[in-house]
């Protein structure tokens, strides 16, 4: 797998609106495993910087990886400070009003409620939820009858359940996963899964057309060549679904 080491040269671009004709500035958490994080050597990894970094090859383009918190994550592709967004955003009416997406690069993935071993079901609809703040999720538990807990980053809100502050957490089936699977029976899902969003698509300005037209080609053309499928698998196995 590839991995894109985060050099200075990645933030500096921050500071100029311009972008030069070959180059792509793309803005990701660096947070959410396995779509994208930064590992012990202090690389960001995972499904988005792959699919990325390859989008970039087949367009002949040069990425440049920039880190953005995601409460800010839409504003600053907005003002400028970078060209994409790819942090496992799911495509909503909501953003599409701000933003506008390439065609998919993963399918609705479920979401579904976390919390310690033995907890009530209930909880779904009378307890504490964490979620991390301006998700889907934020927005399921802000319509439904549970409190909310909304915290800045994903691990935080496992960190909630853990500690007693959250009855449970809502997140995606696939980034809460390994922390059921690692648990040793401490944690585990509790009730069904849902389906919100149209699927995960790469963020980009209303006004940038040619690069969402482009990105939506090169996606559509994986598709076709099972490369992404391909790329998914790798990284989040058999528990998610393909194209």
């Amino acid at each position: 797998m590839k991995k894109t080491a985060l050099t200075l040269a990645a933030f500096a671009v921050m500071a100029s609106s311009a972008m030069a004709q070959d180059v792509v500035r793309i803005g990701t958490e660096g947070a959410y495993p396995p779509w994208n994080f930064i590992n012990d050597a202090n690389e960001v990894v995972g499904f988005e910087i792959d699919l990325g970094n390859e989008l970039c090859a087949r367009a002949e383009l040069t990425c440049e990886w920039v880190l953005n918190d995601w409460d800010t994550i839409i504003p600053n592709l907005v003002a400028g400070n970078y060209d994409v967004i790819m942090a496992g955003m799911s495509i909503t009416e909501a953003r599409s009003q701000v933003i506008s997406f390439t065609t998919n690069y993963l399918p609705s993935d479920p979401s579904a409620y976390m919390g310690l071993a033995g907890t009530d079901v209930s909880v779904i609809d009378d307890g504490v939820i964490a979620v991390q703040s301006n998700t889907v999720q934020a927005g399921v538990v802000a319509d439904g009858t549970a409190d909310g807990l909304e915290f800045p980053t994903p691990d935080e809100t496992i960190s909630a359940v853990r500690n007693g502050e959250a009855d449970a957490v809502l997140a995606d089936k696939a980034f809460l996963a390994p922390y059921v699977n690692d648990s040793g029976g401490e944690l585990e899902f509790i009730g069904d899964d849902f389906y919100p969003g149209a699927g995960t698509g790469a963020g980009i300005r209303q006004s940038d057309d040619a690069l969402r037209e482009t990105f939506t080609n090169i996606i559509e053309e994986m598709k076709v060549d099972g490369s992404i499928n391909a790329m998914i698998e790798e990284w989040f196995g058999d528990g998610i679904a393909k194209f």
